[in-house]
């Protein structure tokens, strides 16, 4: 039996339309993703075509590797070449470690070196970027009050996305602000080339400018890649789209499958026009509609469908499932945002035992709009003793300690890298200044030079006192001998240090000036039991691998390295205590070397705390994920990409029971049980999308990818008082439009009166009852809150007021002060105090234009009651929506 008759009609038509530009239309849950793998093992198995010849792009590592192995499995054994399936920004790493030297212009000052990034740069985090524009920000003498260095970014980011450069959007600029922040990007521009770094957005942009601009290149991919499959093509930005176009060639035999309901990502630049402007790119194109749902229940799946048909922008499906009927969806309305919690946990709670007394896996998710939300669903877990894995936590590759580390190995391998080397230049400590590092910043800026070769020149003109001199030749030289480790050169380096001295006398000149500190091991340095980040030189590992093409692409490496043993003859020419010569060490072993040589690890032992521990702990796990790099043959650059590239949604657990994530991060993914908190408007959808109605699309669009990700139980929740940012009080909330627009009849209310069950009903649920997402309904309702943990207490909510309806006092407010002392029997006069009568007008309505004295000028959203406490919420465009006291509010007509 052929594995196409594994396939629907229309997945099938999909998988067999080979030749020319197919969209592929596939609908939440329609299993686009087995139609992408079995189209590439149609190709290799049915078509014979190449595996190398075939390209798949996503976005995310996890994707890639669920995609490659599903290949795998469906053509493994046919050839032991692979089709390349990576994300976009691997690819173009990938593209750029090899051909980047292409860009590369002649230098106009005779001896110089070409102008522009050579193979072994180095990719810049979030936080390398904010450091960068930090420093030019303090140069220009700028506040970073009003102009933060991540909004600074996020408006950089947004220009590359939409291919400006400085020069724009300094003639596009009507205000002071875009003009400096021209200059910023210009800068920024000019500090990243310095550095030999590009960000996350320069990979893509220097790809496409690579391709573009250089025929050969371009021709030689052109040939190499015969079929391109681009997976979530409905996310792609402006240069992932131009990529596409340069990579499809003259064949055109591009397929891209996405879906234009779930495209959510227009605040990183991705372009809803890429997919539905298709055919206007490639007139000849197919069109596949995938729209059979295998995910979700019937009830779920039209909830969510009439949602999103309020869109105007959109080609529209027809989803229709084989799951037919199903649970109705759930709506809780908590007084307060912690009932809504403590209604999640207790939900879930229930939900995980009767999984587990069924005998069935139990897997449930909470999602929200912000990663803000999440604090008091991870309060309300605990208070359950459940056991849960957040999304979009604190990365492993983002703690100081791992960042410390990587920052050694990207100095390692591309000195000039000023931002990783101001990292660690002093960490731990040795000696070096604030003085010293100022000194050589102004150096560097004097002379155009990168902060090492600043570092060089201020020893060699001998322009620092004594022990800073001998501070900074102590960190160039661990430095220096890093790299010799890296290229293999490390023995030839202590060779021409002894300089035909006596082992003591070669011994006491490798030692830092002024510290003592050796600077290349001469025997192995004492070791922790147990610990396996030692560095012993004695024990290396050597690399027999052949220099083929693809292994040496530039990057410094040279070929792969191997994990064999040593042969006699390498044995017989080692240098005691060092590798053989010629043979670099891995990562692993550097990082070995690095821990020691500086004593990071010593530093937290002597600190004794749990935290100390702890980071240990992470620099030891760090030293086994450069051993499984190794393992899997990766060079540096390789293993110093992957720590780059790490992306929230690789931080899935998909063995986790209960996962906390916020809406974005759940794209992709499906769970037995969703709660789907926060509907309230100016929280879902979000404040800053309340005017562009392009923006309420993309929310809503936000909104059906939530529905959609539940498998069988949907609930949706909102709390009606919410503790907001800035306020003392919680505030009145509204109910968001979307829980207005899924149709009444698919709904049921999980705050309603109690549904009576007998003794009998109740005593063999177990064994002949529904199915746990079934039995989550069968519960009488309750209210629930910390006081009240036994969660008995029914509640309907046409007769009881939500519980924070009476506004409370704030706890330090002078007049529960003043009743702090009585019951003591103390007397405390309450001051009296008074106040002038505010300015202002009062009386405005909505969808009138106001000005403020703070916040500049608005559009009034909402009233609520008149007179002297009446309260208006009024959208700022650069605040977003602010509640104020109208008497106190000192708002004018605009």
């Amino acid at each position: 039996m052929s594995f196409l008759d594994e396939l629907n009609p229309q997945q099938r038509e999909a998988v067999e339309t080979t030749e020319g530009p197919v969209l592929i239309l596939a609908g939440a849950g329609s299993g686009k993703t087995r139609v992408i793998t079995f189209r590439i093992a149609y190709l290799i198995e049915k078509m014979g075509v190449m595996p190398e010849s075939i390209l798949a792009m996503t976005f995310t590592n996890k994707a890639a590797a669920e995609m490659a192995a599903r290949v795998e499995k469906l053509v493994g054994g046919l050839s032991v070449a692979k089709p390349v399936i990576s994300t976009f920004h691997s690819f173009c790493v990938r593209v750029l470690r090899r051909d980047i030297e292409a860009l590369r212009i002649p230098s106009t000052v005779p001896g110089q070196p070409p102008i522009g990034l050579t193979k072994n740069f180095v990719i810049y985090d979030e936080s390398d970027q904010q450091q960068v524009v930090k420093g030019i920000m303090r140069r220009l003498e700028l506040d970073d009050k009003q102009l933060t260095p991540r909004n600074v970014l996020s408006r950089i980011s947004w220009a590359k996305n939409h291919m400006l450069d400085p020069q724009e959007i300094y003639l596009q600029s009507a205000d002071p602000r875009t003009e400096e922040l021209a200059h910023i990007f210009a800068e920024y521009r000019k500090e990243l080339r310095k550095a030999n770094a590009m960000d996350f957005d320069d990979l893509l942009l220097e790809a496409m400018r690579l391709l573009k601009s250089v025929a050969a290149v371009r021709e030689y991919y052109n040939r190499r890649f015969q079929y391109l499959l681009i997976d979530e093509y409905q996310d792609t930005n402006r240069p992932q789209y131009e990529l596409m176009r340069l990579l499809a060639g003259a064949g055109h035999n591009v397929c891209a499958v996405g879906d234009e309901d779930q495209s959510i990502y227009s605040w990183r630049g991705a372009d809803i026009r890429n997919i539905l402007e298709f055919e206007r790119d490639f007139p000849e194109a197919k069109i596949v509609r995938l729209e059979q749902n295998y995910r979700s229940t019937q009830n779920i799946l039209e909830a969510a469908s009439v949602v999103v048909a309020n869109n105007v922008r959109r080609k529209g499906k027809n989803l229709w499932t084989s799951r037919q009927g199903g649970a109705k969806i759930g709506y809780y309305e908590a007084p307060d945002g912690e009932n809504e919690a403590l209604f999640a946990a207790d939900t879930i709670h229930r939900y995980v035992r009767l999984a587990g007394e069924n005998g069935e896996t139990a897997r449930a998710a909470v999602l929200y709009r912000t990663n803000s939300q999440s604090r008091l669903f991870e309060e309300a877990m605990r208070r359950y003793q459940l056991k849960y894995h957040v999304v979009g936590g604190f990365s492993f590759y983002e703690r100081a300690e791992i960042k410390d580390l990587i920052s050694y190995l990207k100095v390692i391998q591309n000195p000039d890298d000023s931002v990783s080397l101001l990292r660690v230049i002093n960490t731990p400590a040795r000696g070096i200044g604030k003085t010293t590092i100022e000194m050589s910043e102004r150096l560097a800026l004097e002379t155009g030079l990168s902060m090492w070769g600043a570092v060089g020149e201020a020893i060699r003109r001998q322009l620092l006192p004594a022990r800073a001199l001998a501070a900074l030749k102590s960190f160039r030289e661990l430095i220096e001998d890093g790299r010799a480790m890296l290229a293999g050169t490390f023995a030839e380096r202590v060779e021409e240090a002894a300089g035909g001295k006596s082992e003591a006398e070669a011994a006491a000149e490798l030692r830092s000036p002024g510290t003592g500190e050796a600077l290349v091991p001469t025997q192995p340095f004492p070791t922790q039991t147990g610990a396996d980040t030692d560095f012993d030189p004695g024990n290396f590992s050597f690399d027999f691998a052949a220099g083929d093409a693809a292994a040496d692409d530039g990057t410094g490496e040279g070929a792969r390295r191997s994990i064999d043993g040593v042969d006699d003859e390498s044995v017989d020419e080692a240098v005691e205590g060092f590798r053989a010569p010629g043979t670099a060490a891995n990562t692993a072993e550097i990082l070995k070397f690095l821990i020691d040589r500086t004593g990071y690890i010593k530093q937290l032992e002597e600190e004794d705390t749990p935290e100390a521990y702890s980071r240990i702990e992470n620099l030891h796990e760090l030293v086994n994920a450069a051993m499984d790099s190794r393992d899997r043959g990766e060079t540096l650059d390789e293993f110093l990409d992957h720590a780059a590239l790490v992306s929230d949604a690789d931080q899935y657990d998909e063995h986790a029971q209960i996962t906390l994530m916020t809406l974005h991060a759940a794209k992709g993914l499906e769970f037995p049980l969703v709660v789907l908190a926060g509907m309230e408007e100016g929280l879902f959808p979000h404040s800053r999308t309340m005017l562009e109605p392009d923006s309420i699309e993309e929310e809503r669009r936000l909104c059906y990818v939530g529905m959609t990700r539940a498998m069988d139980t949907l609930i949706l929740s909102r709390a009606v008082y919410r503790r907001r940012y800035g306020t003392d009080m919680p505030e009145r909330s509204v109910s968001s439009r979307f829980l207005v627009e899924v149709p009444p009849q698919l709904v049921e209310e999980m705050g309603g009166g109690p549904r009576r069950r007998t003794s009998a009903d109740a005593g063999d649920a177990r064994e002949s009852g529904p199915r746990p997402h079934e039995q989550l309904r069968q519960r009488e309702s309750a209210h629930y809150s910390y006081e009240d943990e036994d969660q008995s207490a029914a509640w309907n909510p046409a007769r009881v007021k939500p519980k924070t309806a009476t506004p409370l006092g704030n706890y330090n407010s002078i007049d529960n002060i003043a009743e702090f002392f009585a019951s003591r029997g103390k007397k405390f006069n309450v001051p009296k105090m008074t106040s002038e009568e505010p300015k202002g007008r009062r009386g405005f309505r909505p969808g009138q234009k106001v000005k403020h004295p703070k916040y500049g000028e608005g559009t009034v959203y909402q009233r609520e009651g008149d007179g002297e406490d009446a309260k208006i919420t009024v959208q700022f465009p650069r605040f977003g929506l602010k509640k104020l006291v109208e008497r106190y509010a000192q708002l004018e007509k605009a």
